[in-house]
């Protein structure tokens, strides 16, 4: 069986990082996440997913110079222009 080396073992603090030291490790927010907490955040994140799951499709009729000057916005932002006009009709949606 072998040994791990462990880098921590000795180590010596100063005071400025025992104070640095000290607030983080009575930080609430630094403590590890129960296996309750992670599975409810798992769910969460999955609906979330699921909300935003892109399951429809949409034809829409519009002019050719309309489609030339978003594919040119589009590459310059680097960007495909499916893309780039969901963009535009989700932020018009959610304002």
């Amino acid at each position: 069986m072998s040994k791990t080396f462990d880098p921590f073992k000795d180590l010596k603090l100063d005071s400025y990082e025992q104070e640095i030291e000290d607030l983080l490790s009575d930080d609430p927010s630094l403590t590890p996440v129960t296996k309750e907490d992670l599975a409810k955040y798992k769910k969460a994140a999955k609906n979330t997913l699921k909300l935003m799951a892109k399951d429809t499709n949409m034809n829409i009729r519009v002019s050719s110079i309309t489609i030339l000057k978003l594919k040119n916005k589009a590459a310059k932002l680097g960007l495909r222009y499916q893309t780039l006009a969901g963009s535009i009709l989700h932020q018009y949606a959610n304002r």
